[in-house]
C-alpha cells in the first residue's frame, strides 16, 4: 500500500513538473525534431531516413489519437498509460518537427536560402504559436490541421524519391495519396470519439484549404522543386570538363569571399564568366537544369533577364550533378545568376559583382 501511494506522489510530482515548465518543454521538442533531421540527414542513408520520417508519421498520428481518448476517458488510467499521456506532447512536437523540417534540411544543405525561407517562416510560426497559442493546440482540429500539412511534406519530400520524377503530376499525386492517408485517419477516429465526429466537417475543411494552398504555392513557383537541391555553386573565370572531374580558375580570394554571397570578379571587357553548380537529385532521376543570368539596371531601378541556358542533368550521384553556363560580354555591375527548373522553380542563386580590369588577376586552378 505504501508503496502505491508512493509511485502515485511520483507521478503526480512528475506531472506538476512537466506542467510547470511545459512552455519550455513543448519547443525545446520540436526544436529536437528538427535537430534530429540534421544528424540522420549527415549520418544516414536516404532509405534510411525515409524509413525514420514514416516512423515519425506513424507515431505523430498515434499520439494526436491517444491524447484525445486519454482525455475523455475511453483509456483504462494505469501506471502505463498515464505515464504515456504525460510524454505524448513531446512525442508528438519532436515528430512534427522532423517531418516538416525535412523539407527545410535538405535545402540548408545545399545553401539555399532563397528556396528554403517559405519552410523556415512555417517553423518559426510553429515555434511561436507553441508558446503564445498552447491551449488553442488542443483542440482537435489544430491538431489535425498541422498533422495533415507534416503528412503531405512526407509525401512531396519521398514520392519523387520513389518514382524518380519532379514532374507536376508526382507533386498532385503526393497530395492526393496525403488526402487518402488523412482522410482515413480522420475517419477511423470519428467512429469511436465522438469529439472528432462532431469536428470532422471543420477537419476536412480545414485539409482541404490547406491542400489547395500548397498546390497554389507549387504552381505558383513558390515551393522548391523537392527534392532537387544544390550541393554547391561559385563564379569562376574558367570552367572545362576533364573526365570525371571539372576544372575551374578563379581568384586568388580571402576565406571570407569565398564562404560569402556577393563576390566580386575582375574581368576584361569582353572576357567569358562561367557560373558551375553541382545538383543533388534521386537516383535514374533526368531533368533540365536552367541558369537564368540577370543584370541589375542601376537606373531603371530593376533586374534585367539576359540569357536562359539550360543543360541536362542524370540523378544518383552522391556528390551531385554538375554542370555549367557561361556568358561573355558582360557589363560592369550588379549580376546574379538563379538556378532552376525549366518550370521555374528556384533551387538556388549565384551573386556576384562584375568589375571591368585592363590585365587578368592570378588565377588559381582547383578540381571539382
Amino acid at each position: 500500500m505504501k508503496e502505491h501511494i508512493k509511485r502515485i506522489t511520483r507521478y503526480k510530482e512528475i506531472r506538476a513538473f512537466y506542467e510547470k515548465y511545459e512552455r519550455w518543454f513543448i519547443p525545446t521538442a520540436l526544436f529536437i525534431g528538427v535537430a534530429g533531421d540534421f544528424f540522420t540527414f549527415r549520418v544516414l542513408n536516404i532509405q534510411s531516413v525515409f524509413l525514420l520520417l514514416t516512423v515519425h508519421m506513424f507515431l505523430a498520428g498515434f499520439t494526436i489519437a491517444y491524447t484525445n481518448f486519454y482525455g475523455v476517458g475511453k483509456v483504462p488510467k494505469t501506471k502505463f498509460t498515464r505515464w504515456l499521456r504525460i510524454v505524448c506532447p513531446p512525442i508528438i512536437q519532436i515528430s512534427f518537427g522532423a517531418l516538416i523540417s525535412a523539407s527545410l534540411v535538405f535545402y540548408w544543405f545545399s545553401g539555399a536560402l532563397s528556396a528554403s525561407w517559405p519552410i523556415m517562416i512555417l517553423l518559426i510560426a510553429l515555434i511561436v504559436s507553441n508558446e503564445t497559442l498552447r491551449d488553442y493546440y488542443q483542440e482537435p482540429v489544430v491538431q489535425v490541421g498541422v498533422y495533415y500539412f507534416a503528412v503531405l511534406s512526407f509525401f512531396v519530400l519521398a514520392l519523387p524519391y520513389r518514382l524518380n520524377s519532379i514532374s507536376a503530376w508526382v507533386f498532385v499525386l503526393s497530395g492526393l495519396l496525403s488526402l487518402g492517408f488523412i482522410g482515413t485517419y480522420i475517419y477511423s477516429i470519428s467512429k469511436f470519439l465522438k469529439r472528432f465526429y462532431v469536428r470532422r466537417k471543420k477537419m476536412y475543411a480545414t485539409v482541404a484549404g490547406i491542400f489547395l494552398v500548397m498546390n497554389v504555392f507549387y504552381f505558383w513557383n513558390i515551393i522548391p522543386p523537392i527534392p532537387l537541391s544544390i550541393t554547391e555553386a561559385g563564379v569562376y573565370h574558367f570552367v572545362e570538363r576533364q573526365g570525371n572531374n571539372y576544372v575551374v580558375r578563379d581568384e586568388v580570394r580571402p576565406f571570407l569571399d569565398r564562404i560569402l554571397p556577393g563576390t566580386t570578379i575582375h574581368i576584361e571587357p569582353g572576357a567569358r564568366v562561367y557560373v558551375w553548380s553541382s545538383i543533388f537529385a534521386p537516383a535514374n532521376l533526368q531533368t533540365r537544369i536552367v541558369h537564368s543570368w540577370e543584370y541589375y539596371d542601376e537606373e531603371e531601378g530593376e533586374w534585367e533577364e539576359r540569357d536562359d541556358l539550360s543543360f541536362g542533368i542524370t540523378g544518383g550521384r552522391e556528390d551531385g550533378y554538375r554542370g555549367y553556363s557561361r556568358k561573355s560580354r558582360m557589363d560592369a555591375g550588379k549580376w546574379r545568376v538563379d538556378v532552376q527548373t525549366v518550370r521555374g522553380q528556384k533551387l538556388g542563386r549565384v551573386t556576384f559583382h562584375v568589375e571591368h580590369v585592363d590585365e587578368t588577376p592570378t588565377l588559381i586552378t582547383e578540381l571539382k
